[in-house]
């Protein structure tokens, strides 16, 4: 099985509506019904305790009094309320507020409005801004439904597709968030980085240079020359990095990797592995990614002829959810299939094999998905929160 896609961000999977029984908030609440044939009510009324926190605040991972699993969006609430708030893990919450199936659904074009714009942006560029926006949530959505199926290529295509997109809307957003943007001061910029906590110290002829691009860069933001103002964070970027490199963990030797692995992989295919290692720490150095990912695949394609799969019932032990009698049956036989094949010599019916496992496996998976909660009203500690 190949190794998933790595980025700096991913998006969550998008959530199968269809799947979900859930209690609606009033009789008269709006019904969707999915390609499935399950009706949902949209409008839902969830009381549960808070397991988890997306890592910028803006919702909460909850497990309801009748064990389902959610995640409550709080984008409809400001940043000042959700401060207030005052959230702990184990915490019992009640949430109201509507399904969506998708992440990219909790950002409304009203909320990126009130989070990102200030009033004074004329009707004509909040119009370009909207179609642009639009753009955005279509593509994202796109990612989310292909992601299990794309190769790096075509992932790489559609977070370029995506990222000139929010380079197209920045540029028209510059000139109006401009006049209320207060630059960090130097000094306080380059904590952000963390170095001075790991004790890496900068030389005193690349902080004059970093001071100075800094200061550049602040001029240009603010005459809004967002070009230039690139081209500075580019060289700055260039002076750092060897520095902010030395803040992850140094790559163990070979030797150190390959006894913690603990399979019994032959002398040649070692050989060959030492020599892909060797590489893939030069690139690491060089910070090439492309080259990275060739080579981590090369890697974990030669160790993955070594792994010896568990039995059939250890496999389907880390799932929560069970599969019913006939699909289950028919889950053992392919993987007992798989087993009997030879790795080296059978990938293509490997390949097939797992294919069809995963087929039937997955609609169970997204039946175990998060249910996505657009949240409308909070109430926490018996104090109620509506959105301003």
């Amino acid at each position: 099985m190949k190794n998933p896609i790595k980025k700096s961000w991913i998006i969550a999977s998008a959530l199968t509506i269809g799947m979900a029984v859930l209690t609606p908030l009033q009789a008269e609440a709006t019904s969707v019904k999915p390609t499935n044939g399950v009706t949902v009510q949209i409008e839902q009324q969830i009381t549960g305790t808070i397991t988890g926190f997306n890592i910028d605040g803006s919702g909460v991972y909850l497990k309801s009094r009748d064990g389902k699993n959610y995640y409550i969006s709080f984008y409809k609430f400001s940043k000042e309320q959700r401060e207030k708030m005052n959230l702990v893990e184990g915490q019992e919450i009640i949430a109201e507020g509507g399904v969506v199936e998708s992440h990219s659904d909790f950002i409304t074009f009203e909320v990126y409005k009130k989070e990102r714009l200030p009033k004074d942006v004329p009707n004509e560029e909040l119009t370009k801004l909207e179609k642009m926006f639009n753009e955005l949530v279509k593509l994202e959505k796109e990612l989310e439904a292909e992601m299990g199926g794309m190769t790096q290529e075509e992932f790489d295509k559609k977070y370029e597709e995506i990222t000139k997109i929010y380079q197209a809307m920045y540029k028209i957003e510059r000139p109006y968030t401009i006049a209320s943007w207060q630059p960090q001061p130097f000094e306080e910029y380059l904590e952000n980085y963390g170095l001075s906590k790991k004790n890496i110290i900068i030389a005193e002829n690349d902080k004059k240079e970093l001071k100075a691009l800094y200061e550049e860069w602040v001029k240009l933001e603010k005459d809004v020359q967002i070009d230039e103002a690139n081209l500075k964070m580019e060289k700055i970027d260039k002076i750092l990095k060897p520095y902010y490199l030395q803040l992850r963990h140094p790559l163990p030797t070979f030797e150190e990797y390959i006894e913690g692995i603990n399979l019994d992989i032959s002398s040649e295919d070692l050989a060959k592995l030492k020599t892909i290692y060797e590489d893939y720490r030069k690139a690491v150095g060089d910070d090439n990614s492309k080259l990275m990912r060739k080579l981590m695949d090369e890697f974990y394609n030669i160790i993955d002829q070594f792994r010896v799969l568990p039995t059939f019932e250890k496999y389907m032990a880390v799932y929560e959810f069970k599969v019913n009698k006939a699909d289950r049956k028919q889950l053992k036989q392919l993987y007992e299939e798989i087993l009997k094949l030879d790795k080296k010599e059978e990938q293509a019916k490997i390949k097939e094999k797992w294919e069809a496992f995963n087929t039937i496996l997955e609609p169970y998976i997204k039946a175990n998905n998060d249910v996505l909660i657009s949240a409308s009203k909070l109430t926490i500690n018996g104090q109620e929160y509506l959105p301003q």
